[in-house]
């Protein structure tokens, strides 16, 4: 079964998990630092490390909504804006084209958001992307800003792939084996996929860690292990 499968290999995804994330999560950027009261105490911190440009962008933006006490309804508004691009050719040539004019772009974004009644941070966000050319990043933005938010919720997605869809017996198993090893004050989302390539078996892919318990990567080992010369 899927759950003692995952036991079976709790040693090894326990080392994995081991290593820890280092440094400290590059500074906000200078046009979101204002826009929301910053509390003298208790001072908000991301509750992960990410890193480059996109991890920066969504690090200040969920610093911004925290402090603002806005998380829930900035989350919805920017994934709004990634399901409105996905939607529209027409504004997702406009997210991406960066031959249009700055101002332009600022002004365009202002508007459309304005008249859609987002709240004063994810306009100013936009805005701040528009002038930087940088809202043809936003569904990437949108992916690390979600990330930082179901951090901070204690949410955990992990993605189960199988030949077959696991029972809801060994879902809920497997759900507690992952708190288990997590930690118990974890939500565990668990989205599962179907992939006939493992051959059996399954692929749990959670964060940046994927623990490949499947039958195929099985079979790949013990070719290589029998291709190997050794002495008779």
């Amino acid at each position: 079964m899927a759950a003692r499968h995952l036991r079976s290999g709790l040693p090894l995804l326990q080392a994995r998990l081991a290593a820890t994330e280092s440094a400290a999560v590059a500074q906000a950027s200078r046009g979101l630092a204002t826009q929301a009261d910053k509390p003298k105490e208790n001072k908000i911190k991301v509750p992960k490390a990410l890193y480059g440009g996109t991890g920066n962008y969504a690090s200040a933006l969920f610093l911004a909504a925290a402090n603002a006490n806005s998380l829930e309804k900035v989350e919805s508004e920017i994934l709004d804006v990634v399901g409105a691009s996905k939607k529209s050719p027409m504004f997702s040539q406009f997210m991406k084209d960066t031959s249009v004019p700055k101002e332009t772009r600022v002004k365009a974004i202002t508007e459309i958001f304005s008249e859609a009644g987002f709240t004063d941070i994810t306009k100013k966000f936009l805005s701040a992307l528009a002038s930087n050319g940088r809202l043809k990043y936003v569904e990437r933005i949108a992916e690390r800003f979600v990330d930082l938010t179901m951090a901070h919720r204690g949410e955990v997605k992990v993605v189960v792939r199988t030949v077959v869809p696991l029972p809801e017996k060994e879902e809920k198993e497997l759900k507690e084996t992952l708190r288990d090893i997590l930690g118990k004050d974890k939500t565990i989302l668990v989205e599962q996929k179907i992939d006939q390539g493992i051959m059996g078996g399954l692929v749990i892919e959670f964060g940046q860690k994927v623990f490949d318990m499947s039958i195929r990567t099985r079979a790949k080992q013990m070719e290589a292990f029998l291709r190997q010369p050794f002495d008779i």
